[in-house]
């Protein structure tokens, strides 16, 4: 077998065995190898790294397209100074991941325009990336979801899979109201992973407004109860952050 079919067969295994990176790189390694007089070993391992590279970056990817995240939003593009001093002042331990790690919730509280989003949208993708499993939903949806797996008796699948992301971002609490039922699936689903795993809550409501969404004080008081234990409150009530940014795009158009 002389060397152009060998590479052939090479490139076929490397297809079979969904080696992609191997497929990409062993020709040029193998020259580079030849080239810098590489022992075997180490022209192996170097293949194998860069395969185990490439793996690496797709499951970030994965992790982040499976995360459903409605757009992408970096914690290093935030403009700290716009953000309210709470914020501003806790943002630096929840970049750590700490919160997840110890199963704590993060509650952004605050009035609209604010960052809240932004902020738990930044914090799920650093989550993809650092390898833990996520999801972003808006409460609505979520409600909406858990009714229909009931209608399509697949609700326990959906509550075990819920259950076991280590982060949860649960966003626009408090922006519709919703009856009995999503009440006590929303209640049931949120505090299965209290103490357990993590959720970010974003509502534009104060705790003691809750009330009108759960429109039950006894399970708004058990809620707020477990979603608090330990966990970081956030204060995100200030000056729009999408304003600011809104007025710093007209000057840099230099838009009268």
């Amino acid at each position: 077998m002389n060397k152009k079919e060998i590479s052939k067969e090479i490139e076929q295994f490397a297809t079979s065995l969904r080696l992609p990176g191997i497929k990409k790189y062993f020709q040029e390694d193998a020259k580079d190898a030849a080239t810098r007089d590489i022992s075997y070993e180490e022209y192996l391992y170097g293949l194998l790294q860069k395969e185990y590279d490439l793996r690496q970056e797709h499951a970030k990817e994965n992790r982040i397209r499976l995360a459903n995240f409605p757009y992408k939003k970096y914690l290093e593009d935030l403009k700290v100074e716009y953000l309210p001093d709470d914020a501003n002042r806790k943002l630096k331990v929840l970049s750590s991941l700490e919160f997840i790690k110890n199963g704590q919730n993060v509650i952004l509280a605050g009035n609209s325009g604010t960052g809240k989003t932004h902020i738990a949208i930044g914090l799920g993708i650093k989550a993809c990336l650092a390898g833990y499993r996520v999801l972003f939903t808006t409460i609505p949806t979520l409600i909406n979801q858990l009714k229909e797996s009931r209608s399509e008796r697949t609700l326990h699948t959906f509550e075990n899979k819920f259950a076991k992301y280590d982060l949860v971002i649960a966003d626009e609490l408090g922006y519709i109201s919703f009856d009995k039922d999503g009440s006590e699936f929303l209640f049931t689903n949120l505090s299965l992973r209290a103490g357990r795993k993590s959720t970010i809550i974003t509502t534009n409501l104060s705790f003691e407004r809750w009330a009108e969404i759960f429109q039950d004080p006894v399970m708004t008081a058990a809620m707020i109860d477990r979603l608090t234990h330990k966990a970081y409150l956030v204060n995100m009530n200030g000056n729009s952050y999408r304003l600011k940014e809104t007025e710093e795009w007209i000057k840099s158009q230099n838009i009268a």
